[in-house]
């Protein structure tokens, strides 16, 4: 199979993004659209609202070709609500499939579920983007945020994997970022990406946008209220925030009360908060700390891509036309016939197989890279060590959400942890099926340049 040399182009040096003068082969709008829903409306365990969700999308267009870059503060993005969406995009906007990038932030503060009214919501915010498009450029850069830390351990007393903080284990700390602007240099729109769980508030049973909406929050307060700041998940299926102690200990709190009543949940979590004691003064405590750590590490993450904008974006891209590619991976599929968290190795027998969705969208010399599932950050590392640009990322839960579960790479799999034990994969075919799937589609969207 074909693979490229880096290129010379995507070798610049770094530089000022202003710098250039505008390009009028590039289109950009921005819009995002409130979907929060009303507390009235909201059913058990939910209880009320923290903060607002939204819709965002950015909106492309060069030569006549349309591309649109959404995400939306949920936890996952049904592939029925993906096909809805991306037929509509195509018949009343004219952007095809392949050029759409659709996102879940994943956050764990939403309820899951159907939503009757997202599908025109999300469709309703890409519409006010290409009615807001104008000339602008676009300038790609990178930053470190150490807000992340890899989130499977071995138990220190009883030496079996669990969930806990370990620095040592693979953890991708990039801030990748482009930033849109329109052909006076004025800010449009800022599409980031990286890898850690939106599990801050999961605890609260209250929606939020969680760390993700704090972060583009943040950045739309600060670079001004009409900018959009659109968050893409990275390979997070493994990366958890740093500062997750309170969830820790909350855990520990509501394992204590249920074995009170006879019954032991050690290895098997409930949902949410379900279960938790509310007027204990303890737990009260912390769930306002994990109100306090959303925001603070929004807030870090925010300044990084502020701080990365201002010093460390590259020359703009040159945009002529813009190319979208898809395909489906088959992996061989198993299902679980026992139970527990995390510990101990699963027991399984053979199942379908497992379609896991593949997509590719090309600006200038951009690659973003999509999978419709939870992958394991070594997986995303691989593929942008071998991609021929090094302006490329990856974002996941996008375009879809596969039967897949969790995407282990190769070596996780020998780790009994409740990603590993939980995934309906088999060992020994994502991995690499993922990367050359996406340097495939890298070679396919590049030559249609």
């Amino acid at each position: 199979m074909k693979r490229f040399l880096i290129a010379g182009a995507a070798m610049l040096a770094m530089g000022t993004a202003l710098a250039a003068p505008a390009q009028a082969e590039l289109k950009v709008g921005a819009a995002k659209v409130d979907w929060t829903p009303a507390a009235k409306s909201l059913k058990e365990p939910y209880t009320g609202v923290l903060d607002p969700i939204y819709v965002r999308a950015i909106a492309l267009e060069s030569n006549g070709e349309r591309a649109a870059l959404v995400t939306v503060d949920v936890g996952a993005i049904p592939t029925d609500l993906w096909s809805g969406v991306t037929a509509r995009l195509s018949s009343d906007l004219g952007i095809a499939p392949e050029r759409v990038m659709l996102t879940a932030t994943h956050t764990h503060s939403v309820p899951w579920g159907p939503h009757p009214k997202l599908e025109d919501q999300i469709v309703q915010a890409v519409r006010e983007a290409v009615g807001k498009m104008q000339p602008g450029k676009v300038a790609f850069g990178e930053g470190k945020s150490y807000i992340n830390v890899n989130r499977n351990i071995i138990d220190p007393d009883n030496r079996r994997w669990w969930e806990g903080p370990n620095v040592d284990g693979p953890s991708d700390k990039t801030v990748a970022v482009l930033r849109f602007e329109n052909a006076a240099g004025k800010p449009v729109a800022v599409y980031y990406n990286y890898a850690v769980h939106a599990v801050l508030t999961g605890n609260l049973d209250l929606v939020s946008g969680d760390l993700p909406g704090a972060a583009s929050r943040y950045i739309e307060n600060a670079m001004g209220d009409d900018v959009v700041a659109v968050w893409s998940e990275g390979a997070a299926g493994d990366q958890n925030p740093i500062f997750f102690q309170q969830t820790y200990d909350l855990r520990a709190i509501r394992i204590a009360d249920y074995a009170k009543r006879g019954e032991d949940i050690s290895n098997a979590m409930p949902p949410g908060g379900v279960g938790m004691d509310r007027k204990n003064p303890q737990v009260a405590k912390l769930m306002e700390q994990q109100k306090q750590m959303a925001q603070s590490m929004g807030q870090m993450l925010g300044e990084e891509v502020l701080q990365t904008m201002r010093l460390r974006l590259e020359r703009p891209e040159k945009v002529n036309g813009i190319a979208g590619a898809s395909k489906t991976l088959v992996c061989p599929g198993r299902e679980r016939t026992d139970k527990g968290r995390a510990g101990y190795a699963g027991t399984y027998v053979d199942a379908a197989d497992i379609p896991i969705h593949l997509s590719m969208l090309k600006i200038g010399d951009v690659f973003i890279g999509g999978v419709n599932g939870e992958v394991f950050n070594p997986i995303a590392t691989s593929f942008k060590a071998q991609a021929p640009s090094r302006r490329t990322m990856m974002t996941t839960l996008t375009n879809g959400f596969g039967p897949s579960g969790y995407i282990p790479n190769d070596a996780a799999f020998g780790q009994y942890t409740f990603e590993v034990v939980s995934s309906r994969l088999k060992p020994g075919c994502a991995e690499s099926g993922i990367v050359n799937g996406l340097l495939d589609l890298v070679e396919q969207t590049d030559a249609a340049k």
